[in-house]
């Protein structure tokens, strides 16, 4: 059974040479036998990972290993059954005797091979990228700047992976017709020729800056604007910020989500925003004016006599903006009665006083119907 040799390094197919370069020095530390004295395990883990880097770390290998899942004129293992592939005959393919024609055509179509099918221009790949924003930047809204590392195309060979020398060439091996034939026992295939990539020329040498990949890992900064009002949980898209497409494709694009701080004082469900606020047993029992802070300064809001802890009052257009509208939304102001200080002997006088004059019981009610 053929080895993956992204698995042994902990790396996705898609990693570039970078990642590919960190996680062998990685797990080669972890392994290394001067390390782990007299450990056969990690001796065999050493070993594996030194294989994997040296096909991953060599365009050409890793590019054969992509496309036939080995390195070299034939797999590990097994009878070898020799496939004609229209001018690709130096490859063998493995083949027990026992397998079936569903294993055939599944191992000649799976994987990376269905993928040179793919020879016109393609989107490159979207990019996804989460960024925090504090609580008042959320409301205000904000323009700053990112990191971003993103594939992008080949200023040498213009994104094709090759440099072409002179005219166009008629490709030598499929004729110029862009197709090859497959041969596998008494089944023939055609499919697209792998060395002109469908185009019927010649390609031209490999791009040595790009090794052949026409695509190059680029980090820059990255302008964002942050809209007004946006909220937790939302995302902002700029297009043409993901990766580089093949072959002359379009470019993707860059998907930010928002996660927005909280804040002490200010809570925000959707565009509006409430806040708890403080008042006096005097306010609350005689009314009064009292100054509110909203995300926008200073607001006035009028406290009528008799107030109850707990009751709430909106300010109208006060809440966060509504993204991509003129309209805010409200703020909700709930406010709480704070009794007096308790060892101050003058107000437990006057509040005995209030007591007696008053003569009510805010239980009583309770109390009756409890009995009924």
């Amino acid at each position: 059974m053929t080895k993956d040799l992204y698995k042994i390094l902990g790396v996705g197919r898609k990693a570039s040479d970078i990642e590919i370069k960190k996680a062998y020095r990685k797990l080669a530390r972890k392994y290394h036998p001067d390390l782990n004295p007299g450990d056969k395990n990690a001796e065999k883990k050493f070993k594996e990972i030194q294989e994997a880097h040296e096909v991953l770390s060599n365009s050409k290998k890793k590019r054969q290993y992509d496309q036939f899942g080995f390195v070299g004129n034939s797999p590990p293992g097994g009878t070898q059954q020799q496939y004609s592939y229209g001018g690709f005959e130096g490859f063998n393919f493995s083949n027990s005797g026992s397998a079936s024609f569903q294993d055939i055509f599944k191992n000649m179509f799976s994987g990376s091979f269905q993928q040179q099918q793919k020879q016109g221009p393609e989107k490159g790949e979207d990019l996804y990228y989460t960024m925090k924003v504090g609580f008042m930047d959320a409301i205000n809204g904000i323009q700053t700047r990112i990191k971003l590392s993103r594939k992008v195309a080949c200023s040498v060979c213009r994104g094709k992976g090759y440099i072409q020398s002179g005219g166009k060439r008629v490709c030598p091996v499929c004729g110029g017709s862009g197709q090859t034939n497959v041969q596998a026992g008494a089944m023939r295939f055609s499919t697209t020729c792998r060395a002109c990539k469908g185009s019927g020329n010649e390609t031209g040498e490999e791009c040595s800056y790009c090794h052949g990949m026409g695509l190059l890992q680029n980090t820059e900064l990255i302008k964002v604007r942050i809209p007004a009002g946006i909220n937790n949980g939302s995302k902002v898209r700029i297009a043409g910020k993901g990766n580089a497409g093949r072959n002359g494709g379009p470019t993707g694009d860059l998907f930010i989500t928002i996660e927005v701080d909280s804040n002490n004082f200010f809570r925000r469900e959707g565009s509006n925003i409430y806040i708890k606020l403080p008042i006096t047993v005097p306010e609350a029992t005689l009314g009064a004016k009292i100054e509110v802070p909203t995300v926008y300064g200073v607001s006035t809001i009028k406290i009528p006599p008799g107030t109850k802890s707990g009751q709430k009052f909106r300010l109208r257009e006060k809440g966060a903006p509504k993204v991509g509208r003129k309209k805010k939304g409200d703020q909700y102001v709930e406010v709480n009665i704070v009794p007096p200080p308790f060892n101050d002997e003058r107000i437990r006088e006057l509040m005995r006083e209030i007591e007696r004059i008053s003569g009510e019981n805010p239980r009583e009610k309770i109390r009756i119907q409890g009995n009924g």
